[in-house]
């Protein structure tokens, strides 16, 4: 989450504290990182971005390639949500956003089609998002969806190594 954030140049908030403080508890150290862990509101976002662009250089966490962490995320997201259908549509509202925010990118048109047809579903007894998706099939669809992007996404990185 971070890294997106960092990639799409979004405020520093109060996850990115969190996250230094975490970060020092797994056992990292770095300087930026102790003040990183520090800051207290209000945000001075100029001096932030700066300490953070730091925090990331100094534990070797590269944020550059946009396309390479947002996929890195997607995969993330993915395979932590994979086999649990009760927070299916929590990582589909954030794909949705993804796709909202790379304006309708192909690579995640399907999970936002998936968030609305799930969100009809949840209200109604049909949706129109979704070929022949219903209240009884919706998850299925969803995981279905979820394997073949990592397994896409395995395969994409497969082909990069060779």
């Amino acid at each position: 989450m971070i890294l997106k954030a960092k990639a799409f140049n979004a405020d520093i908030n109060d996850d990115w504290i969190a996250w230094a403080i975490e970060m020092i508890e797994a056992g990292y150290e770095s300087e930026s990182l102790f003040i990183l862990a520090g800051k207290m509101r209000p945000y001075n976002q100029f001096e932030l971005h700066n300490l953070t662009d730091k925090v990331l250089h100094e534990l070797k966490l590269d944020y550059r390639d946009k396309d390479v962490v947002l996929r890195n995320y997607v995969y993330y997201l993915i395979s932590i949500s994979i086999d649990k259908p009760a927070v299916y549509y929590e990582t589909l509202r954030e794909l949705r956003d993804i796709c909202i925010d790379l304006d309708m990118d192909d690579r995640y048109v399907d999970f936002y089609l998936l968030y609305y047809a799930k969100d009809d579903l949840a209200l109604d007894e049909v949706q129109w998002y979704w070929s022949d998706a219903n209240r009884d099939n919706i998850d299925h669809i969803i995981k279905d969806r979820f394997q073949m992007w990592l397994d896409e996404f395995n395969q994409q990185n497969i082909e990069h190594k060779l």
